[in-house]
Order: C-alpha cells, then sequence, then structure tokens
C-alpha cells in the first residue's frame, strides 16, 4: 500500500505542502519505532550486563553511565517522535482537507440527481454519511498507511535480526506471522459486514424516526406511535449489538497478536540458548528477543487499522458515486428529452417516505396545458404524491403510470420530472449555479428570475455571478429561486410543491399566471394548501382525509 500519492495522480486532492509534512511524518513515526525497540532492548542489555559484571570483579571497573545515557536518548527520542509524528500527521491530513473536500462538496453539489432534484440536498441522513465518509477518507493515512508502514517496518527489521542472531526462532516466529496475516484477512470482512450493517440499520432507523417525529398527530391517531418508536429503537438496538460483536472480535484478534511478542522472545532466548550461548554471549539474542516484546506491544492496534481500512474502503466507493462521471443518459440535457403531453395515473397506492401506508389508491390524469392542483391541510400526504409522481421515493407506491402510451417506471420518471419542493436548498455558490441551468443564455436566467420577481434582487447582489448562501435569502426569495428552476428546467413534468409559500396573496397569485403561462407546454402538478383562483382553468383535487376527491 503506497503512503504517497502524488498531486497528479491524485486529481489535486493533496497539495504540494502536505507531501513535505506526511514524509515528515512517515520519518518521525520510524524515529519512534526504533528508538521503541532500541529503548527496550538496551534496557535489558543493559540489566544482563550489570548482572554478569556483579558475578565477578568486574562490577568495580563496570561503565553503566554510557548505557544509562542512552536509555536516556532514545527515551526522549521515542516521547519527542510521537509527538512530532502526530503534529505533522495531523498537519498534513488538514492540508490535503483543504482541496479534498472542496473537490467532493462541488462535486456532490454538482451531481445531476441533486441538481434536478434539489430537496436531496436536504436529505440528512445522505448529508450525516457524505461527512462521516469525507473525515474517514482525509484520516486514511493517518489511521491506515501510517501504521501499517511503521509496522511492516519494524516487523522486517525484527525479522532480520532474528535471522543474524537465532535463525531457528524463525521455525516459531514465521507460523505465527502467518498465523496473524490469516486473522487479518478473516477479520476484515466480518468487520466490514458488522459496520455496514450498523450503518445502515441506524440510517433506516433515523429516517423512520424523522418521518415519525413529524407526523406525530395522525401516528397517534392511528394508535401507531408506540409500535413506530419501539421498531425505530430496536433497529439502533440491533446496529449497536452488531458493533458491540464486532469490537469482540477486534479485542480478540488484539489479544492473539499480543502473543506474538512474547511467543518471539521465548523462541529467540530458546534459540540463542540451544545453540550454546551463555553470558555475554547470550545478551545480543536477549536485545533482540526484548525487541520482539516492544514490537508486540506496537503490533496490538492491528484490528483499529483494519476497522480503519474498512471506512476507508466504504468511504471511497460512497463518494464515488457523487464524484463519478455521469453517463448521457443520466445527466438532464438542455433540449427536452421528451415531450409528454399526457401522464396517466392508475391505482398509484399513496404512501409516506418511509413506506408507510397513507390509505387509499389515486387515479388520475395529468395533462400538459392544463394544471391540476392538489389541495388540503398539511400532513395529509401532499408532499409525498408528488414525490411517488417524480419517482423520488423509495415506497413506490405500485400502481401503473403511463406516459403517452408507454408505461413509466420510477427511474425513468426521474429523469422526466423536476420536483421543486418549497424547502429546496441554496448553495453557498453565485447566483448562475443555483439556478441548475447551465445550459441556458443568460437571457433564459434573467427572464426567469423576472418571472418569479427575483430580477432587482439579483442585480443588487451583484448579478448572476453574485454570491449567496442560504441565509443571504429569505425563506420568500429562495423559494422564489426554487420556481426560477422550475422554469429554467428542460423536463416536460413540473412538480411544484407550495409555490406560494413564503409568499403573499398578490405576489403569489402573479407569479402562478407567469407559470402557467411560461408552462404550456408542459405537464404542472402542484400543491397547496388552500387553491388559488390563480391557476385558472386547472383541475382541483381535494384530500378529504384519506381520499383525493374531485372539487367541485
Amino acid at each position: 500500500m503506497s503512503v504517497f500519492i502524488s498531486p497528479e495522480e491524485n486529481k489535486g486532492e493533496a497539495p504540494r505542502g502536505s507531501i513535505f509534512w506526511w514524509r515528515l511524518a512517515v520519518l518521525l513515526a520510524l524515529v519512534a519505532l526504533f528508538a521503541s525497540i532500541l529503548l527496550t532492548g538496551v534496557s535489558v542489555w543493559f540489566l544482563g550486563a550489570v548482572a554478569l559484571a556483579g558475578a565477578g570483579g568486574a562490577a568495580y571497573t563496570f561503565n553503566f553511565h554510557f548505557p544509562a545515557a542512552l536509555i536516556r536518548l532514545f527515551a526522549m527520542a521515542r516521547t519527542a517522535a510521537k509527538y512530532g509524528e502526530r503534529l505533522a500527521g495531523h498537519k498534513a491530513a488538514l492540508l490535503d482537507q483543504v482541496s479534498r473536500r472542496a473537490m467532493l462538496f462541488s462535486a456532490m453539489a454538482a451531481a445531476p440527481r441533486v441538481r434536478s432534484v434539489s430537496w436531496q440536498l436536504g436529505d440528512q441522513d445522505r448529508l450525516a454519511d457524505f461527512i462521516d465518509d469525507v473525515e474517514n477518507l482525509d484520516f486514511a493515512k493517518l489511521r491506515v498507511q501510517l501504521p501499517l508502514l511503521a509496522t511492516a517496518t519494524g516487523l522486517a527489521f525484527a525479522v532480520a535480526a532474528t535471522l543474524f542472531v537465532a535463525p531457528m526462532a524463525l521455525v516459531v516466529v514465521l507460523p505465527i506471522l502467518l498465523g496473524v496475516a490469516a486473522c487479518a484477512r478473516w477479520l476484515l470482512p466480518s468487520l466490514a459486514q458488522d459496520w455496514h450493517f450498523a450503518r445502515l440499520r441506524r440510517r433506516a432507523a433515523g429516517r423512520r424516526l424523522g418521518t415519525a417525529l413529524g407526523a406525530v398527530v395522525p401516528l397517534q391517531a392511528e394508535h401507531a406511535w408506540p409500535e413506530t418508536l419501539t421498531t425505530s429503537f430496536a433497529a439502533l438496538s440491533r446496529a449497536d449489538a452488531r458493533l458491540l460483536l464486532s469490537r469482540r472480535r477486534m479485542a480478540f484478534a488484539d489479544a492473539l497478536v499480543g502473543l506474538l511478542g512474547p511467543i518471539a522472545s521465548l523462541a529467540v532466548l530458546g534459540s540463542a540458548w540451544l545453540n550454546g550461548q551463555r553470558g555475554d554471549a547470550l545478551l545480543a539474542a536477549a536485545f533482540v528477543a526484548f525487541a520482539w516484546l516492544a514490537l508486540g506491544e506496537i503490533a496490538q492496534g492491528a484490528s483499529r487499522i483494519l476497522h480503519a481500512r474498512v471506512k476507508e474502503g466504504a468511504a471511497s466507493k460512497a463518494l464515488k458515486a457523487w464524484t463519478a462521471g455521469t453517463s448521457p443518459d443520466d445527466a438532464p440535457a438542455r433540449s427536452r428529452p421528451f415531450h409528454l403531453s399526457r401522464l396517466e395515473i392508475i391505482a398509484l397506492r399513496r404512501c409516506a417516505p418511509n413506506g408507510r401506508p397513507l390509505g387509499g389508491t389515486v387515479d388520475l390524469i395529468l395533462e400538459a396545458g392544463r394544471p391540476t392542483v392538489l389541495s388540503g391541510p398539511s400532513g395529509c400526504g401532499k408532499t409525498s404524491l408528488l414525490k411517488q409522481v417524480a419517482g423520488w421515493l423509495e415506497a413506490d407506491g405500485g400502481g401503473t403510470l403511463i406516459g403517452d402510451g408507454i408505461e413509466l417506471a420510477a427511474s425513468s420518471r426521474r429523469k422526466l420530472a423536476y420536483l421543486g419542493l418549497h424547502d429546496a436548498a441554496v448553495l453557498s455558490d453565485s447566483v448562475r449555479e443555483n439556478l441548475f441551468a447551465p445550459d441556458a443564455a443568460d437571457a433564459e436566467r434573467w427572464a426567469a428570475l423576472n418571472v418569479v420577481e427575483l430580477g432587482e434582487r439579483v442585480r443588487l447582489a451583484g448579478g448572476l455571478d453574485g454570491w449567496i448562501t442560504q441565509d443571504t435569502l429569505s425563506l420568500g426569495e429562495a423559494h422564489r429561486l426554487n420556481l426560477a428552476r422550475a422554469l429554467l428546467s428542460p423536463l416536460p413534468m413540473i412538480l411544484l410543491d407550495e409555490p406560494g409559500e413564503h409568499l403573499d396573496g398578490e405576489q403569489a397569485r402573479r407569479i402562478a399566471e407567469r407559470l402557467i403561462a411560461r408552462l404550456q407546454d408542459r405537464i404542472l402538478l402542484v400543491s397547496s394548501h388552500k387553491a388559488s383562483d390563480a391557476w385558472g382553468a386547472a383541475q382541483e383535487l381535494k384530500f378529504d382525509g384519506l381520499a383525493l376527491q374531485r372539487a367541485e
């Protein structure tokens, strides 16, 4: 496993300044390792030499100042090198973060599935996992590559020294090393399975709890609140139990690795003794034997290295999904990918984001040029139905959706529908990037901003290249920005959640009229707490309890 990756190989992930600090961290790690080995070995040699000198008149002439000075030197060198390695390693990792995190978050924001459906940026599960994955990748060198390199170097030194001093001891040591390697090979997939199991269970439980907290009243009315909480906490308990099992495996593996030092030490001393080494001749073997003890103590963190390797591998795989290029089929084209004039929804079972059935089925026909308004109180399932139609809900609800005579699966609908939720995120970026229309002309962007009455605000912010964040826009301005994204979308289905949210009645009416005029050739489905006359000839469907009924 290579410790150093050049900036060219890592596509800018490793700044040149960090390479110096990584090399310094490796050097200090090796100094700390050999200082620890020498400290233990010289200490034992010193004690043995004093004991041998004390057996005769040599005790009066024995110079203990020189070995005592070496022991103090090695102890100070080990301490200084350990602290220096931590400082240099963390500085190198932080320098890497400067470029790597910027690249990863930019790739996340630019991913087509985020750009086309901005509500995903608000998915807390996804964001939490993303942050964890970035951290696991950032510190992979510190937690995996650096300690692995130091341990491998120490093992190579100990084996070479044993071969020189007591070669017969390798008959015992080498099988143990092979056994440790086999144990690591067995433990690695087990740790990976445990970690993935716990992560998925925690994510599912967190999503279930979040959904339940947002629907306390209906769950209590259905007498499903206790069951929901019990199910969620049971999933968290199963995840914790699996992690506990994983930690026990790690402790067992560390205990086995810990036996390496004592067994190798006894093997070296026994081999030297059987080879006829006595008195002063045995001191060199004692030095190597106790060097194995020091190395065995260092190697007891092997399971932590394996665990960090599992996280690094999972992080690389997860982040690749964000940063990898997308095929032309996945990326929304600027030109209309498919003209859709009619969408027929047949027996679609309504369900919540966590898959909980909401009751009833939906039979509906949506047509281009005739907006459809879903009205009803908060919590009745309007937003969930929009996500089902757009294909962005894991629980698809079954049913059949036919577009111009062709049955459309959820994956197909995701490519055909723009879903604009009222809580869409605003990126810390320019207005141009926040419009999610990289191929649109500036004139189109300004026209869309003017339709939603945001043009003057953008001019004051510095134009299309002005920098905005979630905090610089009011709720109403952020919502109108999301409506401008819908206008610039080339997709044939436009689904808008509460387009009048955070707007006063007159402004909502004006913008609604302009949206209808601009989207005459699209299928337009909107949700609203209360339908407005601004939607003109729109067909209105009201949620009456669990049923969806056509308004009179």
